[in-house]
């Protein structure tokens, strides 16, 4: 019995010492602050157009051109572009600073996607499809890219960021879908009214079939001795 409970004891008191032992934090902290070299740069409405997926995609495309090891660290948040990483990686942190820099002087020009286009202009992919192809929506380009999960490229058109912020602010969208629905109003009673010709036509070529005999377009036979018998006035 004391070997038994003493045993019990030293498994209750192993127990209690781990429950009494604070908890590690250090590497917990170590995340929170090892990314101690910051910078930030802004990102202005200009070349976001207020979209959040044109954000998200200023943040892909600047992750692109940038170091494989270093892309994780840059984020793009609301009006502004972010780059964090640890101290132990300033020189990476130096050579992504002054790239990122580079980057967003141009940023205002860059494409704008289709999603980016549908987002800022509230249109569906549908009315972004026909609209591109009757010309309202201008395409400055193609752009083919490899999609993650397919196993073919897939080209889509892109557009000029100063064209899709003139639509916006002209508001085009709600007067081509004006356009749209009066077309497809004229073109649904056109369609009616050649619809009620055709059914019009189809009606009167059975009243005239009705009416006429074959027998009335024959020749009438030729009676022998019948120009004689007119000579003598016997019809008069």
């Amino acid at each position: 019995m004391p070997v038994r409970f003493a045993q019990t004891r030293k498994i209750l008191g192993g127990i209690a010492a781990a429950i009494a032992a604070p908890r590690d934090c250090g590497s917990r902290q170590s995340v929170s602050t090892s990314l101690s070299l910051i910078a930030e740069w802004p990102l202005p409405p200009s070349a976001t157009l207020g979209s959040s997926v044109r954000t998200k995609g200023i943040e892909r495309e600047i992750r692109a051109r940038l170091p494989w090891a270093v892309r994780k660290y840059v984020k793009a948040e609301t009006g502004r572009i972010a780059l964090r990483m640890r101290e132990d990686d300033a020189e990476e942190f130096e050579a992504a600073s002054n790239k990122i820099a580079k980057i967003l002087e141009t940023i205002e020009v860059l494409p704008v996607l289709p999603r980016e286009a549908e987002d800022i202009l509230t249109i569906s992919s549908r009315e972004r499809h026909k609209w591109l192809k009757d010309g309202r929506l201008q395409s400055i380009g193609t752009r083919t890219v490899k999609m993650r999960g397919r196993s073919k490229a897939v080209t889509f058109h892109v557009f000029d960021p100063k064209h899709i912020e003139d639509i916006l602010d002209r508001d085009l969208p709600s007067l081509w879908r004006e356009e749209d629905a009066q077309q497809v109003t004229e073109n649904r009673r056109r369609g009616a009214g050649k619809a009620a010709l055709t059914r019009a036509g189809k009606g009167s070529e059975k009243v005239r079939g009705s009416g006429n005999n074959p027998r009335d377009d024959d020749p009438r036979p030729k009676l022998k001795g019948w120009d004689a018998f007119d000579d003598e006035g016997l019809l008069r």
